[in-house]
């Protein structure tokens, strides 16, 4: 079990109409009423979902369960009724939805009655993301079908159980000698279509986790401890005072401090050496020493994944934060894709976010090109531009062109000494202007990239220190 003390939410009023047989439904569907009372006896349940309250990690959360051994825990219109009232109890009570899921799809024997559900199922799961409200789910073996792409495949936070089938494509109607990976809890993962495959014995401290982050209310409340990095050159107010301009109320995450080199570089090459200085801390650094716990997301839903960019949430000071950390790889477009997932999500549920800007540069390959580079950076642009919750932008490396500022918030950007930030590469601009290797370093100079000369310029808002030893 992952939860305590549930208690189901009553039944919708119909149901307790039904007479005995139960009628073969609105297609006359001959048998149906005789196959639906032996699943009634044989699983002690009603219908193909149980939806109710409980506790998970002590989060109050609305629990919807499908009892795979009814009809193949399959959707029909009382399935749908009883989903709409789970998510009409989590927006009064303003709780998270964790959906347990195991199902083929809708039930054949409503016809369209069952397909219909679908989109009473997406208009409730709406209304909850406009209400800020999170969504989780747990894929369990099989899901298929309209449970995958509704409750599964559109909850904020999917975990999975190893070994899974998950797809919409259920294992009848795939095509003659499909790859059975793809349709598999790993191979989803692999896709970026899941966050997680967690093992049973792990889940329920895993779902904790995530609840204590995302759910509203006492389970993230804020620590009034929120001192962050001191920073020169800036007013350190103006790191809480970021998102004073959006329509959230929500305080800015603080600033990091600096774990590195803690004096400033005397030239522009001797910036980019030092933040390609492979002793450097890297984003793992930093997350470590700024989160007391976190839980990452993965995967982009488009079919890919970039391991050189790691988002999700974390507690610092008793606080919940997003981040989204560029690791000192070429970023792909799936990175960007995840990063704007990422950022979308704390804005929707009213959470600061933490930016780690550490790239060369967008990933140029063809593959790239093909996967879309120039639309995602537009993407993670417009996110940053639109956002309304505070995020909170440091520079820990290289800052590569486009690429790195594309996470990099807009006036809301610090620098630690071991990093730069450049319109183009120092050899690249060396090379378009048909200068020879020597001239590299000057060129570095002249594009003016140190920390220094990005407060200067008023690119950043800061330098920020290591920490008091003190």
């Amino acid at each position: 079990m992952v939860t305590d003390d549930f208690t189901e939410l009553p039944a919708p009023d119909d149901e307790t109409l039904d007479d005995e047989p139960l009628d073969d439904g609105p297609l006359g569907w001959h048998g149906y009423g005789a196959a639906r009372q032996r699943a009634r006896e044989r699983t002690g349940e009603r219908e193909s979902v149980i939806v109710g309250t409980a506790r998970v990690a002590g989060v109050e959360t609305v629990l919807v369960s499908f009892e795979f051994g009814f009809l193949g825990g399959s959707l029909g219109r009382r399935t749908g009724d009883r989903l709409v009232a789970a998510f009409a109890h989590a927006r009064e009570r303003r709780l998270p939805v964790v959906s347990l899921i195991a199902t083929g799809g809708s039930r054949m024997q409503e016809g369209m009655r069952a397909l219909s559900q679908l989109q009473r199922v997406a208009a409730q799961s709406a209304l909850n993301r406009a209400a800020g409200l999170p969504q989780l789910a747990v894929v369990r073996d099989p899901t298929t079908g309209g449970g995958w792409a509704t409750l599964g495949a559109g909850a904020d936070v999917v975990l999975a159980l190893p070994g899974a089938q998950v797809g919409f494509a259920g294992s009848r109607v795939r095509p003659a000698g499909a790859d059975p990976y793809a349709y598999s809890a790993e191979g989803q993962l692999a896709a970026g279509q899941l966050d997680a495959v967690v093992p049973p014995d792990r889940l329920r401290a895993t779902l904790g986790g995530w609840l204590r982050l995302l759910s509203p209310g006492p389970a993230r409340a804020a620590d009034s401890d929120t001192a962050g990095a001191d920073v020169t050159g800036a007013d350190t107010a103006g790191v809480h005072a970021a998102g004073a301009d959006a329509a959230s109320s929500v305080e800015a995450a603080p600033l990091p401090y600096a774990l590195g080199a803690t004096c400033l570089p005397e030239s522009g090459w001797d910036a980019v050496r030092a933040a390609r200085d492979e002793r450097r801390p890297r984003a793992a650094a930093y997350l470590d020493a700024y989160f007391e716990w976190r839980e990452e997301i993965s995967g982009d839903r488009c079919g890919g994944t970039d391991t050189g960019v790691r988002c999700g949430f974390g507690r610092h000071d008793g606080r919940t934060v997003a981040f989204a950390a560029q690791c000192g790889t070429a970023v792909r477009p799936a990175g960007f894709r995840t990063a704007t997932r990422l950022i979308r999500l704390a804005d929707r549920l009213g959470l600061p976010v933490l930016t780690l800007v550490d790239t060369p540069g967008a990933a140029n390959d063809p593959a790239a090109e093909r996967a879309g580079a120039g639309a995602a950076i537009a993407d993670a642009f417009a996110a940053l531009a639109s956002v309304r919750t505070p995020v909170t932008s440091l520079l820990v490396g290289e800052g590569g062109s486009g690429g790195a500022l594309a996470l990099a918030a807009p006036g809301r950007l610090w620098a630690t000494p071991d990093s730069y930030f450049s319109v183009i590469a120092p050899e690249s601009a060396a090379a378009i202007l048909k200068r020879d290797a020597s001239a590299v370093r000057d060129t570095a100079d002249q594009l003016r990239i140190r920390p220094q000369d990005l407060l200067d310029l008023g690119i950043v808002q800061g330098i920020v220190s290591p920490p008091n030893p003190g």
